[in-house]
């Protein structure tokens, strides 16, 4: 509705003295008016009035708590009822407000003016209810060991009240008696790094704040104080202070000149930009600056450093280095006689003077007179005067300069020379036929050079299609022979495979698999990251193009029998045909075998909606949220449970089920994908356990986190997980809890808590796929037909009553850009015995058929036997 004539305005300024006559009328148009709603916060709300008339429709007006709603989202209606004639009409209004805030939380009405009169309807109330909304969340900190701090937390409803819980290492924290809610938490101080989080708490639910991680690192160290100095070194000490439960590795000490703050380090022609860095092992706490300035000014501080980080650096303290002596004597000492005079002349010493220059002492002897001394100060010549017109025999002077510290080095004895006139030395004649020489050497030079290029340009020609033009004499003729090449094309995959030394057997197998490199047309990059990219790309085929998805992964094959396994999985997932499945295209290679076996190209299909976390993700808390009905999350579940069917028939286990490896089609299916080949490495999804390979831990059975084993009833487990991400869209599994402490948290029977709007068939089913006995789980047929028959179950697709969708993600997925067909990051190598080969090896258990495969890590592989021990020590951090 558009802006409100001014007419309006006057009109509903005095609305609530007339209303009463309004309200009084025998003829009150208003048949309905707004009814009480409640709804969650970021839905649509709708509100809706009706009248009926005897006259010309008039423009129904919106308000809130008496005020006019000038740019509301409100549509009208007018249907016609007269008959006969008669000018009756049917009005309906309706108000749309989308994404609900606390703010549009009121009383609202409808009013109409006819005739002069003013017209309200009976108020209407539109009220706000939902899981708590968080105002501030805890944030990550660097905090020194056994120090106070303050973490905030606030959230609100409605409905009010919201109580908070404090949670330290996923643990709950007693509240403090008599202060109420726990807006901000008081810690005395840690000696270790922890996570800190909170839950709000209100009649609707609880809602789980971001963990935040406190990083406990040392104190300030104290004492900083100069030990002992010297003109060009200074000796420094200090006290650490506290670092926990971490060891202090090293200190690291800082040096700026204090004149203009930037740091120098002498001996260099210009000063760096950064200061003076140096670190010191520690104990012990000291450390000796060398190669300084003496006599000058210097601030250093200090700060040491633990695993967990540094600490904050000691406040500047003013130092100084000594003046010294003059390190070298002056320069060009001469002594000139002139008759009864001698002439003395020197100039500065090149070497540093470590101080500020005073003078200059001389002393001169001769062979029949002691020593005689004599200060000159800063004058660099003297004048001599001789006894007698006799040349003193053997008089040498020598030159010293000196400082506050005292004399520098004496220069050597110079003798006394009689006075002779200089003259100018004759000037060379001027020699120019070296220039000749030089020119013609320049221009010969360069004629070589275009007689070479002209050469090579030549035989390039007469070898573009053979090796050489051979001239031979023959009955007196002359022939040209000429080898032609063995083959203009362009390396085959036959040829590539037969350098390769690939097994005849594997590569019969290899026909329908291998795709020739330059088929591949490779496009933009949809995804990229350390263990690979996926870019867009097309393949030729015979008659068409098809667009697909290119995964080049930087996996390290550096053994034949690697390569011959990598191809064998390939092999057997070129096999898989099910629209829920991941076709694998082909593969092909990309480098040069003569650097070593060439690097792995995966071609799969485009899939034009990403992977279905992310999908998840952006319908959630993308810049545009959509709502996703259940009916559609049910359906993405169907179409794994159907996916993997089929692989577990293939007697195929996939190890790593979760929704960032599935894609979603353009047709919005579901394809099971990232197995074998393309499996990815989360940062923080994976965890690895001691020498062990990364682990998606927060997915994986309890069972395999212990031993390794992996079963189709091991994937039954995380297609359980799976469900449980569809159905919270996109959250984390277990927020709060660490990789670290998975295998205990599930050990003591701790499972994933039932989502807020997920109906309780769906968890039950979930339930069941978390036995602790994997003889207890559901197979993958049975879990189809039960979600298919829910799916059938369920009404038409609508929009629910209430639903509100909080961020509890903890940092530990990272998505795929949307459009990719698997992980920018595939698995480093796949695992040898993870192909078709390694299922039918299978060892008979107690508990069922298992298939022991070795991780990737180095390290013997785990015996069948071990499923009932504890898993190896885990490293904290992932």
């Amino acid at each position: 509705m558009g802006r409100i004539p001014l007419a309006w305005c006057l009109v509903l300024c005095c609305w609530g003295c007339l209303a009463p006559r309004g309200a009084q009328a025998e003829e009150h148009p208003f048949v309905r008016s707004p009814g009480n709603v409640t709804r969650a916060r970021g839905l649509t709300g709708t509100l809706q009035c009706e009248l009926r008339i005897q006259r010309e429709p008039p423009e129904v007006v919106w308000l809130r708590d008496g005020q006019i709603l000038e740019l509301a989202d409100s549509t009208q209606t007018q249907v016609p009822l007269g008959e006969d004639g008669q000018d009756d009409w049917k009005v309906v209004s309706k108000l749309r407000i989308s994404s609900l805030r606390l703010s549009d939380a009121g009383r609202y009405q409808c009013a109409v003016v006819l005739g002069g009169q003013t017209f309200v309807s009976q108020p209407g109330y539109l009220g706000l209810e939902g899981l708590p909304y968080f105002l501030e969340e805890p944030e990550d900190r660097a905090v020194p060991a056994d120090t106070p701090f303050n973490l905030s937390c606030r959230a609100q409803g409605p409905p009010e009240p919201v109580d908070l819980l404090w949670l330290q290492d996923a643990a709950p924290l007693a509240p403090a008696v008599g202060h109420g809610p726990q807006d901000s938490l008081r810690v005395p101080g840690l000696n270790r790094t922890s996570s800190f989080s909170c839950e709000a708490h209100n009649a609707k639910g609880v809602t789980t704040s971001r963990t935040a991680t406190i990083t406990v690192i040392p104190q300030r160290p104290r004492d900083l104080h100069l030990v002992s100095r010297w003109p060009t070194e200074l000796e420094v000490a200090w006290t650490p202070g506290l670092s926990g439960i971490y060891p202090l590795t090293h200190c690291t000490l800082q040096a700026v000149l204090s004149d203009d703050g930037v740091g120098l380090w002498p001996g260099q022609p210009d000063p760096p930009e950064e200061p003076l860095t140096l670190q010191a092992a520690v104990p012990p706490h000291h450390l000796r600056l060398g190669s300084l300035y003496p006599h000058t000014s210097y601030h250093i501080r200090v700060s040491c450093t633990s695993s967990q980080g540094p600490s904050p650096w000691t406040h500047w303290l003013p130092v100084a280095t000594p003046e010294g002596v003059p390190l070298g004597p002056p320069e060009n000492v001469s002594a000139v006689r002139n008759g009864s005079q001698a002439l003395v002349r020197w100039q500065e010493p090149k070497a540093p003077l470590q101080g500020t220059l005073l003078g200059y002492r001389l002393a001169y002897r001769s062979q029949d007179t002691p020593e005689v001394l004599m200060d000159i100060g800063l004058k660099r010549e003297v004048t001599l005067e001789l006894r007698g017109d006799r040349p003193v025999p053997n008089l040498t002077v020598c030159v010293a300069a000196y400082t506050a510290a005292g004399d520098g080095p004496w220069s050597l004895p110079v003798p006394l020379e009689p006075w002779r006139p200089v003259s100018e030395p004759p000037a060379p004649a001027f020699s120019w036929p070296w220039w000749y020489v030089l020119l013609g050497a320049v221009v010969a030079a360069a004629c070589v050079l275009i007689l070479a290029l002209f050469l090579v340009h030549r035989r390039k020609k007469e070898t573009r299609y053979g090796e050489v033009f051979e001239p031979t004499v023959e009955r007196g003729e002359l022939v040209v022979r000429y080898r032609v090449r063995k083959s203009y094309s362009r390396r085959t995959t036959e040829a590539t495979l037969n350098s390769l030394g690939i097994s005849e057997d594997l590569k019969e197998k290899l026909r329908d698999v291998m795709v020739d490199r330059h088929k591949v047309a490779l496009g933009k990059t949809l995804g990229e990251g350390e263990f690979g990219a996926v870019m867009e790309g097309q393949l030729n085929q015979d008659d068409s193009i098809l667009k697909v998805a290119v995964k080049t992964m930087k996996i390290a094959i550096c053994t034949r029998s690697e390569l011959e396994d990598f191809l064998s999985e390939a092999v057997c997932m070129k096999e898989f045909d099910h629209p829920n499945v991941m076709k694998l295209l082909g593969v092909c290679f990309q480098g040069s075998e003569r650097e070593g076996f060439p690097a792995p190209v995966v071609i799969l299909p485009f899939m034009k909606h990403g992977d279905l976390h992310s999908f998840l993700l952006y319908s959630r808390l993308g810049d545009q949220p959509m709502f996703l009905p259940t009916q559609m999350l049910v359906k993405f579940m169907t179409d794994i449970a159907s996916g993997m069917e089929y692989l577990s028939t293939k007697r195929f286990i996939h190890r790593d089920l979760a929704a960032r490896n599935c894609m979603l089609n353009e047709n919005m299916s579901v394809c099971v994908a990232d197995f074998g080949l393309s499996k990815k490495i989360y940062n923080g999804d994976y965890y690895r356990q001691g020498r062990i390979a990364k682990m998606p831990v927060k997915w994986i059975a309890i069972e395999s986190l212990a031993d390794r084993v992996y079963t189709s009833k091991s994937d039954v487990w995380s297609f359980g997980v799976t469900m449980w991400e569809i159905a919270t869209r996109g959250q984390t599994p277990y927020p709060g809890v660490e990789n670290s402490e998975i295998y205990d948290y599930l050990r003591q029977g701790n499972r994933l808590k039932q989502p807020a709007d997920c109906l309780d068939g769906l968890y039950a089913l979930m339930s069941r796929c978390w036995e602790l006995n994997p003889r207890d789980r559901p197979s993958f047929s049975e879990l189809r037909e039960d979600l298919e028959n829910t799916l059938k179950a369920l009404p038409p697709a609508q929009e629910p009553d209430e639903i509100l969708y909080v961020n509890m993600d903890e940092g530990g997925g990272h998505s795929e850009p949307r459009g990719a067909a698997g992980g920018a990051e595939p698995h480093t190598q796949p695992d040898p015995k993870d192909s078709c080969s390694c299922l039918t090896a299978a060892e008979v258990h107690p508990a069922g058929r298992y298939v022991l495969c070795p991780s990737t890590a180095p390290g013997p592989a785990l015996p069948a036997d071990r499923s009932s021990q504890a898993p190896p020590a885990q490293e904290d951090g992932v």
